[in-house]
This record gives C-alpha cells, structure tokens and sequence, in this order.
C-alpha cells in the first residue's frame, strides 16, 4: 500500500527533484529568513547611458519565472526577521548621532541633546494603570456619586493588571470625543513639523538672536519614533540635539547648553497649536500635544540615571518603537478597503469606534484631503513612525553592509559604469559577489580595503 504524502510535503519533494532545485535553493537562502518575500516578475538590462551599450542583462527562470527579494518591513508583525534589521539600523543610526562613530564625529557626545516625549492630549476619561513606588495604584480614584451626563461613574477603584483588556478604554464610549481624536491622530505629523519650526525660533529668541542669524550659527537635529499609546493615540519620542551650523562636524556655539534646550522644548510643546478642519461639521477644534511633555538630558555610554538616560538606553529604546506599529494598541495590520470588514476585525470595541470615526469622517468633503480611510487601519495617522533630520547622523543605506553598483560609482566619485565593468574585465575592481538573479554587491569593508590598497599604492 503505497502511502499518500501530505501536500505540503509533495511539493518540497517536487521541487528538490526540479533540475534547477540548486537556483531555487539560492534564492530562498537569499531572502535570509524573510517571512513575506515580494515576488518580481520580469527581466533586467543594465544599459550605458552614454553610447545605450547594454552592459547586462538577467532574466529569471526559477521559481516561476519570478524573483523573490526579502520585503525588508520594518514592522514586526509583518516579517520579524526584516524588522530585526531595522531595529538594529536604527539602533545605530540613533547611536552615532549620541555618541559618533559610523562617519560622525566623537565630539557629538559633548553637544547639548535631550531626549523629550511629547504625549496627545485627553479627549476623555479612560482606564490606565498606575504604579508609584512599585505598587500599583486605583485607576481613577473619585467619589462614588461623580458621573457623566449619561449616567457612567467618573471613578474606577480598580487595581488594573498589565494584560487588562480594559486597558485604554474610555470609562464612558458616550462622552469619549472621538472625532476629536481621530482629526489629532491625523494632524500628529504636521504638529510636529510645526513643533521644530517654532523650537528653532524658540531658542534664537531665548538667547536673543534673530531667526536669520540662528541659521548662521547653529543648527538643531533630531531623530523621532512615534509610539501607539493603548488608547489608540500615538505620542513621540526624539532625541533633539544642538549643533554648529554645519550639524556635527562643526561644534554649537558656547549660549547652547542643556537647559537653554530644554527650556525651549517645553515652552514649545506648550504653545505650538494647529487648526482643524470640519469644524462645521464637528465643531471647532484647536489641536495640540498633551500636557505631561517629559525632557530629560542624555547622558554619554553607561553614565546615565533614570534622570539622565544614557546613549545606549535611548538609542535602544527609540529603536524598540521603530519596528511597531497600530497593532501594539490594538488595530490591524492591513488596510480596511470596504466598511463590511469592519464587521468581522478583531478588534476591541474602542479601536472600532476609532476606525469608525475615521470611516466616516473620510467621505465628508471638508477631511478629504486628510485620506482618513486611507489610514482608518492606523487610526487616523499616516505620518512617519522613525524619522530624522538630515544631518543628525548617518543614513540607514550607508548602514547596510552590501553596496549596490550605483552606490559604489557614487563613493569613487561617479564613475561612469562602463569603467566600472572595464575595470572587472581587467580584474581592477573591488571584489564583487554576484547575486542569484544576476546583480551585483559590493561588501562595505571589501570597498574601504581596495580604496586603502590604491592609497598605498600611490604613496609607494
């Protein structure tokens, strides 16, 4: 009796018998553990762009004809392998930009830098967990006959555990201003942007310099990550640093210390206010950033305090949030195309509403350009969840470890690719390593050696 194999098992056994297993194999191996893999369909052909040579050219016959390359998503829930990788990108690039290192200079660590968190607002009573001295404390301690319009007590005596559902819940859904909400989440990005235009003229002000000559002098850089809070909002945290006007390789004049910055990201985070739309619709609205706004100076390697976080601990936690996304409060992970799926989202009541709010709200002409039903999956926001200004350190593609082509004729200072395939004819070039569907790499060290050998050789 001849036993029928699973089917999973039958296709791994017909495809270890194809003749081309061997090339198969190498583009799995080259994904390097990516879960969602994209799946290219198609050919390539390198041409010079001076004579329109064709240089190179690949088509894959594997696999289906299709090439699989690894997603590279920074979002946990999405591919953990690729997320790993931008988590320690972006662990270093927040890193260099601490204590140097990676093409930045050692002396940033003596810069003024504080790492800041910059909550939302309320928009109504919800439960949360509160701890002091390592206990955990009532929820929302109130007299018992305190309640809303709708008949809901203001207080919850409850010691919340951390794995409670409750968590984040308004205390009554009724009064809980959702619209309000959801128009914050989806104006976060541009409160922000508004945040480091108006803390530039902050700290020219405070040591009395116009905003021209501030340009001249010094130069403010910063790297942010954006956090889902478990009631659905997101707040930011950012490592804000001054420099000299030309970013870290120029030192900041002597006025800029730590608590000329702080001071001026407080003030900032107080004062800086945008004007939603819809207010005939909604009522007005004027949004800001909450009012618990937490600065706290950084201190160098492992120096630092709970007070005084260090370089390492921030870099970290920074790069913790980067690879998270609306899931961690509780939504989904792919868009919401059609208001039926609604129905069928497992999700807990408040992110519903949420999605609900933003649902609504998206096919009202005056938030049309907000594209809320675009971003009803992350709860109205559709900003950046890492970013950084340009020169507060280096770049994630300068972080990773294999050079494209363009990229190495770029660093020799734009050589033209004909001299580059030239210079492999004659076995002149960097070491390359040749991909499965036919492209090139360069290592980054094997780069920096043949660049240090040419260096000798003209010296000799």
């Amino acid at each position: 009796m001849t036993a029928t194999l699973p089917k999973n098992v039958g296709a791994l056994v017909a495809a270890a018998s194809d003749p081309d297993f061997a090339a198969w194999r190498c583009s799995i191996v080259r994904l390097g553990g990516c879960t969602n893999p994209i799946h290219l369909v198609g050919g390539a052909t390198v041409f010079d762009t001076t004579t329109g040579e064709a240089l190179h050219s690949y088509a894959p016959t594997v696999y289906g004809g299709r090439l699989l390359t690894a997603c590279g998503n920074r979002r946990a829930s999405v591919c953990p392998t690729c997320s790993q990788v931008y988590r320690a990108d972006t662990y270093q690039l927040v890193r260099a930009g601490l204590v140097g290192g990676k093409n930045v200079t050692d002396a940033v660590s003596g810069y003024p830098r504080v790492f800041a968190t910059l909550t939302a607002p309320g928009f109504g009573p919800v439960h949360t967990r509160r701890e002091h001295d390592g206990r955990v404390r009532a929820c929302r301690p109130r007299r018992p006959g305190d309640r809303c319009p709708h008949g809901v007590p203001h207080a919850c005596h409850e010691r919340h555990s951390a794995d409670d559902p409750r968590l984040g819940e308004p205390l009554c859904p009724r009064c809980y201003d959702y619209a309000g909400a959801v128009l914050w989440q989806a104006h976060a990005g541009r409160l922000w942007h508004r945040f480091g235009l108006e803390l530039r003229r902050e700290v020219a002000r405070s040591v009395g310099l116009s905003r021209s000559h501030f340009g001249e002098v010094a130069r403010l850089s910063y790297a942010k990550v954006a956090e889902y809070q478990r009631r659905g909002l997101v707040h930011f945290h950012a490592v804000i640093r001054l420099d000299g006007p030309d970013g870290p390789d120029s030192p900041p004049p002597h006025w800029a210390t730590v608590p000329v910055l702080t001071e001026a990201v407080r003030a900032v985070a107080d004062r800086v206010r945008l004007t939603a739309p819809g207010a005939q619709v909604v009522g007005p609205r004027v949004l800001r950033f909450g009012t618990q706004v937490d600065v706290r100076p950084v201190a160098s390697h492992g120096t630092g305090t709970g007070e005084r976080p260090h370089s390492a601990a921030v870099a970290g936690y920074i790069a913790k949030y980067a690879t998270k996304g609306a899931e961690s409060a509780g939504a989904v992970d792919g868009r919401i195309h059609h208001a039926r799926d609604m129905v069928t989202l497992p999700v807990r009541a408040h992110v519903l509403r949420m999605i609900g709010t933003c649902w609504w709200l998206g096919a009202l002409p005056p938030f049309a350009s907000l594209g809320l039903r675009r971003w009803a999956h992350m709860l109205g926001y559709g900003g950046h969840f890492s970013s950084k200004s340009r020169r507060y350190s280096t770049t994630l593609t300068a972080l990773r470890p294999l050079l494209t082509v363009r990229q190495v004729l770029d660093e020799l200072g734009g050589i033209s690719r004909r001299t580059f395939y030239r210079w492999r004819e004659l076995r002149l070039a960097p070491a390359c390593i040749r991909l499965p569907n036919g492209e090139l790499r360069v290592r980054r060290d094997v780069l920096n050696d043949w660049l240090e050998e040419r260096t000798e050789g003209a010296a000799t």
